[in-house]
């Protein structure tokens, strides 16, 4: 038994990858106790190794080595209830785990990845968003504005694709639902309903300067993880 709350960071480490270096700072900031792990994306599949943590970051760097070990290792987050935060490319397949595994829409696909998808379900952005910083409006009921307590935030943004705004609908009033937007109304983050905690955003909070709420909010989510299967092995 790991006395530490440990955390899975699902992803190919780069070390020149800025959002690489900030995640596990941001992590140590919320707490002293975290032992993070890193878990590349071949291996991501292999439910019996993922059992052992108290929660998952689904980091940014696409094009990840395996997108097949991404997907089965966020639907592992979704089905075993382990806390879950996926930034920028984690946010993308977020939505296409969902998609794919729960909705049956086994078209979808990230654009950069497969051009020629069917149902292109993440898509180049009309604008891309590298290195900007901008408003994100956090919408009333979500963990976010919970953990914010706030209407919105100023948020940075490394990313080229997104949720294809002609596809939104696929989401929308389901258990996976639009928590932030942009000033655009463009979606900026979905939460699960029905999980103790599972967010995911295309903005990086790990790059704010100081602490994270929303990643605080995450760290205490594994230690509630933790404490219920202490209790429940005891």
């Amino acid at each position: 038994m790991h006395s530490e709350l440990r955390i899975g960071l699902i992803g190919d480490y780069k070390e020149q990858h800025r959002a690489h270096q900030a995640i596990p700072r941001a992590l140590q900031a919320a707490s002293d106790g975290i032992e993070i792990v890193w878990i590349p994306t071949e291996t991501a599949g292999d439910r019996a190794s993922l059992a052992d943590f108290d929660g998952f970051w689904c980091v940014p760097g696409m094009p990840y080595r395996s997108a097949d070990g991404v997907m089965a290792a966020i639907a592992y987050a979704r089905t075993s209830r382990t806390p879950f935060l996926g930034t920028s490319a984690g946010f993308q397949y977020a939505i296409l785990e969902y998609a794919h595994n729960v909705l049956g829409i086994t078209q979808v696909d990230h654009q950069k990845s497969n051009p020629k998808a069917s149902i292109p379900l993440i898509s180049e952005l009309g604008c891309a968003l590298a290195g900007v910083r901008a408003r994100v409006r956090l919408l009333d009921g979500s963990r976010l504005r919970m953990a914010y307590g706030a209407p919105e935030s100023i948020e940075e943004y490394h990313c080229s694709h997104g949720l294809n705004n002609r596809y939104r609908r696929i989401i929308e009033g389901n258990d996976l639902w639009v928590a932030a937007i942009d000033d655009q109304h463009d979606v900026r983050a979905v939460e699960l309903d029905g999980h103790p905690f599972f967010v995911a955003t295309l903005f990086q909070p790990e790059l704010r300067t100081g602490d994270s709420p929303i990643v605080e909010a995450f760290v205490r989510a594994c230690a509630a993880q933790k404490r219920g299967m202490t209790r429940a092995a005891s």
